[in-house]
């Protein structure tokens, strides 16, 4: 018996059981015992197919004898009928539907039960469409309640709506062009598939399958698309049960809601709204017939493409409705005619904001209970302010592909796309002579990979060499249609080739030159950035990589990174909240500070001793000159003296700090962690420094505002006011905040001085240049910014000797601050302290670099000083250095780290809190200190020489040593 005859009797078993007896359908049946129970239901199937046959006017016996005797001219052109044996079909049709005896039979039932078995086993639950709500898109809008993206799972990209809110005449327009019998067959309509066999004999071109929207709706949702003869019995079993559960009402609602109509858009809604611009319940009559006729094939009748197509079927499916009287003879007549008048169709694409849309989706988890934003059709308010999301995405591309340029770290892997094979086809296609060039035509039908890069993309046109001169010449076509020179390093130049599309920074002429391109290659390091606003914790923007397509990791929230110097600000705020001035003196020279848990049994390796970046020392500063300067030694010694007496209950205060600013879960207390060894979340960082600008009122940082379905408010947050950090003040925090501000005017920020009356913010470079930060705050917004490698692999790849916060990090923040002020808030000077503040504040001008109060003449800086619950002011200019030692000690200008200039010490010394030789500066009394060859005993035992002291001829003392 041949395989085709097998599986079409297979098919004949199967319809004839959902057709005779839809209720009673068997899915396994035994090849021995069940053969004369298989002829019965063969011979009933028959019987009930004969009689669809005479409903249908058409002669079954007449067509079988044109068939014998002439298979070719029934056959045609139908492939899946060629081969087949009419000798065998038509002594089957004698034995199941004229019950004759055939010898020997035509059909082996045992192979044929076989086949059916192994086709229908384990079928998919038809209960699972009961209550079912497929996947939809959710619509998040910006922060002005704009339209910024849409989320939906791969083919559903649908809005879906109750069968009430979509018309009548475009429910039957659509059982119309899909299932006349719709509402009188019980999942699989025997006269539609006799009209499909007769249509697809007359018309092979396009075949006619004949399904019902029962046996659709289970094509798509559970039997799945093959073109098989399993899938096709498995589909017309799932069908006659779906009808058994679910009314017809039901079916259709799902069927109206999941059919795929063109233009991107799944079910009813969505095409309403794309091509119509309009919802389901307004569409009219000939709307509806113009999408009812799309679902035969939304390409072949797309009415953008095809409209004549389109303008047919839309009149076929209303003379349809006319047939099934749905539609009177008038109102067909109102309805024919042109097209619908339609929107222009808009393709769903966009290009930023993938990182912080993802993060919507886990808060849509955490806060609103939402488990995924595609399970339904929701419409989420967010906090995101789109041009400063796409400016801060821009920034971090730019920052991290300049700083690898400016280490020779790039590396060019190729081009994203070459429309080598795109321009030969336009060519070929004949243009009008105002045609635009070929590369400039494909360029603008390609889709590149890295969707989110923001550097413009480029064609080249032109690749070889000058012939006078020799000279490689390089030439890339733009998307404006320009063509412009291409600057790029020698191993990119020799990889390019003619059509390669690659991205390219436009450097506009500033003389006579004409434009050139720079190329632009995606980075290997990593960054994240966050735009905070600090008075209600808006998440403005987020960047959370380089590009979304390449890692989807959000950096900004997902990643915990090492802060370094950025954590710096934590500990002079205890320092402050406990009463120290920002102009108390304090020793930059090393430090030795005991074991935590006590020194009992301790080792000498069981001692913190800090180094500063540079290797360096300063003697003795402000704590302002301090901070601006990022010095490690002095962070270490407000432990020993400067918050308690006891440094291992400082850095309990410390950690508390740290836990009521929400930095951390659990803080870790050892020692180098107020040096930034505890790894950090870099928007956990932004909060904290919001809070500083806000005087100690930190935000709690969120990315919506509210979710609806269907006009129904499902989430809304909740008005939250800010949560002091009541472990300081706002005259601590105040203090602070000025402090920060001096590290743009004069600290290692410096570079960016200009902006010191408007931003207040702190560098941070952790161990052996590993991150880099730059954290800082204007009134209105607080940004984030780190760099580093992602070191996941297990390899450590650090950023370079020297490329510190201020190097790396910094030029970020300035172009995201900068786009701040144009998209978001204008540039103010930052705010004086509040009434609160102020009211524990004093003004006082002071020397800058000695903390000395100044009455009259000099240069003065203004420093705020606290006052105490009496309105006195407490001087604790020498708490920590006496003030013999200030003067005998004090030089002109504190040394900085060396962070903003990338300086380095000691070869062997690698970051602010390494543990490598020489780490420790005062050991057990029993363990002996070992001594410089070039320093004899004394205060620096141990020590490489000083810095040669200013000495004053006139001093009283001499020029001996102080002690």
């Amino acid at each position: 018996m041949s395989t085709i005859l097998v599986k079409i009797f297979a098919t004949a078993l199967t319809l004839s059981q959902v057709v005779a007896d839809p209720e009673n359908v068997k899915t396994s049946f035994d090849p021995v015992q069940d053969r004369e129970e298989v002829t019965r239901i063969l011979k009933d199937g028959c019987s009930h197919m004969r009689r669809a046959f005479d409903i249908e006017d058409i002669d079954l016996d007449e067509l079988i004898a044109t068939a014998m005797d002439d298979p070719q001219g029934v056959t045609g052109d139908l492939k899946v009928l060629q081969g087949l044996s009419f000798n065998d079909l038509h002594a089957s049709y004698r034995q199941f539907c004229k019950d004759e005896k055939v010898e020997p039979p035509a059909v082996d039932l045992g192979e044929v039960i076989g086949y059916y078995n192994s086709a229908v086993a384990d079928l998919p639950d038809a209960a699972k469409l009961k209550g079912l709500r497929l996947p939809g898109v959710s619509v998040i809008l910006d922060g002005e309640g704009k339209r910024f993206a849409e989320v939906y799972e791969p083919d559903h990209r649908r809005m879906w709506v109750p069968l009430s809110d979509i018309p009548v005449p475009v429910q039957q327009a659509f059982i119309a062009a899909e299932d006349k019998r719709f509402h009188q067959h019980k999942g699989v309509d025997e006269r539609g598939v006799i009209r499909a066999f007769m249509t697809n004999m007359a018309k092979p071109g396009r075949p006619a399958g004949g399904s019902t929207i029962t046996q659709q709706v289970a094509k798509n949702l559970l039997v799945g698309d093959d073109v098989t003869y399993e899938r096709k019995m498995r589909e017309m079993i799932v069908a006659s049960r779906i009808e058994q559960t679910l009314s017809k009402g039901e079916i259709l609602e799902i069927y109206l809601n999941s059919i795929y109509l063109g233009r991107t858009s799944w079910g009813v809604e969505m095409a309403a709204r794309s091509y119509f611009g309009k919802s389901a319940k307004a569409l009219t009559v000939a709307e509806g017939a113009l999408l009812a006729g799309l679902t035969k094939g939304p390409n072949y009748y797309s009415p953008d493409r095809h409209p004549e197509r389109a303008q047919e079927r839309m009149a076929y499916v209303l003379s349809r409705m006319q047939e099934d009287g749905a539609l009177s003879p008038d109102q067909v007549k109102q309805a024919l005619g042109p097209l619908p008048r339609m929107v222009a169709f808009q393709r769903p694409t966009r290009n930023t904001g993938f990182h912080f849309v993802d993060h919507l989706g886990r808060d849509a988890r955490t806060l609103a209970r939402i488990e995924s934003l595609t399970a339904s059709s929701y419409t989420v308010r967010s906090t995101l302010n789109a041009a400063l999301q796409k400016a801060t995405e821009a920034a971090l591309q730019e920052g991290l592909a300049r700083y690898e340029m400016s280490i020779g770290r790039q590396r060019f892997e190729g081009a994203e796309l070459n429309l080598a094979a795109a321009v030969k086809n336009l060519q070929a296609d004949a243009q009008g002579a105002d045609a635009a060039p070929a590369w400039r035509r494909a360029l603008e039908a390609a889709r590149l990979p890295l969707y989110d890069v923001h550097w413009p993309a480029a064609v080249v046109v032109e690749q070889g060499r000058n012939r006078k001169t020799g000279a490689h010449v390089l030439r890339v076509g733009l998307a404006d249609g320009r063509i412009v020179p291409l600057t790029a390093w020698e191993a990119a130049r020799r990889n390019l080739k003619l059509y390669d599309v690659v991205r390219v920074r436009i450097a506009e002429p500033k003389s006579k030159a004409g434009a050139r391109a720079e190329l632009r290659a995606p980075a290997t390091v990593q960054g994240a950035a966050v735009v905070l606003e600090n008075k209600t914790g808006r998440i403005l923007a987020m960047s959370g990589g380089f590009s979304y397509p390449l890692s989807q990791l959000n950096r900004a929230t997902q990643a915990h990174r090492q802060p370094g110097s950025a954590i710096k600000p934590l500990t002079y705020l205890a320092g402050l909240a406990k009463g120290l001035q920002p102009n108390t003196l304090i020793w930059d020279t090393p430090v030795t500070l005991p074991p935590v848990g006590g020194e009992a049994n301790a080792r000498a390796g069981d001692y913190w001793r800090p180094k500063n970046y540079d290797g360096g020392r300063s003697g003795i500063l402000t704590l302002r000159r301090a901070l601006e300067n990022s010095k490690n030694l002095v962070t270490a010694r407000l432990l020993d003296g400067g918050i308690d007496a006891d440094p291992e209950e400082s850095l309990r205060r410390v950690c508390e700090l740290a836990l009521e600013a929400q930095l951390y879960v659990e803080c870790v207390p050892h020692y180098p962690f107020v040096l930034g060894a505890q790894p950090v979340r870099i928007l956990d960082l932004a909060a904290f420094y919001a809070a500083v600008a806000n005087e100690g009122a930190m935000p709690s940082p969120h990315a919506f505002e509210a979710v609806e379905e269907g006009g129904r408010t499902v989430y809304r947050r909740k008005a939250q006011s800010l949560v002091p950090i009541g472990s300081a003040d706002r005259a601590a925090f105040y203090q602070l905040k000025t402090m920060l501000q001096g590290v743009v005017e004069r600290g290692t920020a410096r570079s960016m001085r200009a902006l010191a009356p408007y931003v207040a913010g702190k560098t941070g470079t952790s161990d052996n240049e590993n991150d880099a930060w730059f954290v800082g705050f204007t009134n209105d917004v607080t940004v984030a910014v780190w760099v580093g490698y992602d070191n996941a692999d297990g390899k450590r790849r650090f950023l370079g000797r020297g490329q510190t916060g201020a190097k790396v990090a910094l030029p970020i923040f300035r172009t995201i601050i900068e786009a701040a002020w144009e998209h978001h808030a204008p540039k103010t000077v930052l705010s004086p302290p509040s009434p609160e503040a102020a009211r524990q504040l004093i003004a006082l001008p002071i020397d800058l670099d000695t903390g000395d109060r100044i009455t009259s003449g000099g240069k003065a800086f203004t420093e705020h000083f606290r006052l105490n619950r009496f309105g006195q002011l407490k001087e604790t200019q020498f708490a920590l250095v006496p003030q013999a030692e200030a003067y005998a000690f004090r030089h002109p200008d504190p040394w900085s780290d060396g962070e903003e200039l990338g300086a380095y010490g000691d070869p062997y010394y690698s970051g602010p809190y390494a543990q490598e030789p020489g780490w420790f500066e005062r050991p057990p009394a029993q363990v002996p200190v070992p001594r410089h060859p070039d320093v004899g005993p004394g205060w620096w035992e141990g020590e490489r020489p000083r810095r040669p002291r200013r000495v004053d001829p006139d001093y009283f003392w001499g020029y001996g040593r102080v002690y």
